[in-house]
């Protein structure tokens, strides 16, 4: 979910309407059960330096939170994107304009744009039903795409099936899709989308990926190679309670919804919780933070399943995670400043997919190891 750089804050209604609308919009958001961000803004800042990188890091550590990042404070070349709630926005831009940090206003009021989206994905519904399909162009709930799972291993069995690799901490099944030819225990490359629970379009990526495979087999010589040579395993939903509850109650979720005894925040961000490089960079040990990594890492059952899966396989060579939002291609190790040995080799991949990329879409991605946005 983008918005346009450059926005501003125009004439509006007066103080007094405004606190007027937001109350409302909190109690209609209430009796809808879903949670209700009138007013949010989303802010660009661009750090000059250092210095002022740090400034905006000094607000992850800010207890409660007051910001939510959704591009960190990575380095003085890159945008800081956050959403600011309508509460402490007066002092965050009161903040960021004392440390003489220029900022624009990149989305107005994000309850606006998630009113779109709901009415958007209710109009597919109805249309879904009447002539019953599945859009692929469209965002589902949890129980449509482990519905469109069931029927698209039937259509597919022929080179699709579905595998159950564990539950969530709310029981939820974590269900992959395995492409494959026929053989056993192949080489494989493994797909996972949705980690961010709140990352809905990464889900719909998987969706319309997987569809694309078993239409494009056969007929596209790259992939018919790879299929007949390799298995290729996609895990649609890898956060499936997050995902829920980003369609029951709080749309901008993004980690599980784990608890413990005794820690009144909910929820670890999964993509924090690997053995590798926890506790590093770009993680937080604060159980309320959106980057919070977890008590150990692999506590969280979404991602020992998939640890305990890719190592009982035994013959994965490619893993690939999609994200939302940014436009990047970040290759191992995000969490440190050592190459790995294949660094050459995984540069030169990451340079020509950025343009092959560029030359279908007109977009250009940025590319490299350092990051600490995802």
């Amino acid at each position: 979910m983008q918005g346009a750089p450059g926005g501003g804050v125009g004439p509006g209604p007066s103080p007094v309407d405004r606190w007027m609308l937001l109350v409302f919009s909190f109690i209609l958001a209430a009796a809808l059960g879903q949670m209700n961000f009138t007013g949010d803004q989303v802010l660009r800042v661009l750090a000059k330096n250092e210095k002022q990188l740090s400034v905006l890091r000094d607000l992850e550590g800010l207890k409660p939170q007051k910001v939510d990042f959704w591009r960190n404070p990575a380095r003085p070349s890159l945008p800081v994107d956050m959403r600011v709630p309508f509460s402490e926005l007066k002092d965050i831009k009161a903040y960021l304009e004392s440390h003489g940090l220029a900022y624009s206003i990149m989305i107005k009021d994000i309850q606006v744009l998630l009113d779109e989206e709901r009415e958007a994905m209710a109009k597919s519904r109805r249309l879904e039903r009447s002539t019953s399909s599945f859009s692929y162009s469209s965002y589902h709930t949890l129980e449509e795409i482990y519905s469109w799972i069931d029927n698209f291993v039937t259509e597919y069995s022929d080179i699709v099936s579905k595998i159950r690799i564990g539950h969530s901490f709310e029981n939820r099944s974590i269900l992959v899709l395995k492409f494959s030819t026929g053989g056993s225990q192949r080489r494989a490359i493994w797909i996972d989308t949705g980690i961010h629970s709140r990352e809905w379009i990464t889900h719909a990526t998987g969706i319309w990926t997987a569809k694309k495979i078993v239409s494009e087999y056969g007929k596209d010589s790259t992939l018919t190679n790879i299929l007949n040579a390799m298995d290729i395993f996609m895990e649609i939903v890898t956060n499936p309670d997050g995902f829920a509850f980003t369609h029951s109650m709080n749309r901008l979720w993004r980690k599980n919804k784990s608890t413990r005894p005794g820690v009144f925040c909910i929820g670890v961000d999964l993509n924090r919780n690997w053995k590798s490089g926890f506790g590093g960079n770009g993680s937080n040990d604060n159980p309320c933070s959106e980057t919070y990594r977890g008590p150990s890492p692999q506590s969280e059952p979404e991602v020992a399943a998939i640890v305990d899966f890719i190592t009982a396989h035994g013959n994965i060579k490619a893993l690939i995670s999609i994200h939302s939002y940014s436009q990047m291609i970040m290759y191992p190790y995000g969490h440190s400043l050592e190459p790995v040995p294949n660094q050459k080799e995984l540069y030169n991949l990451a340079k020509d997919a950025v343009q092959a990329l560029y030359e279908v879409h007109g977009i250009e991605y940025i590319y490299g190891s350092i990051s600490t946005t995802l």
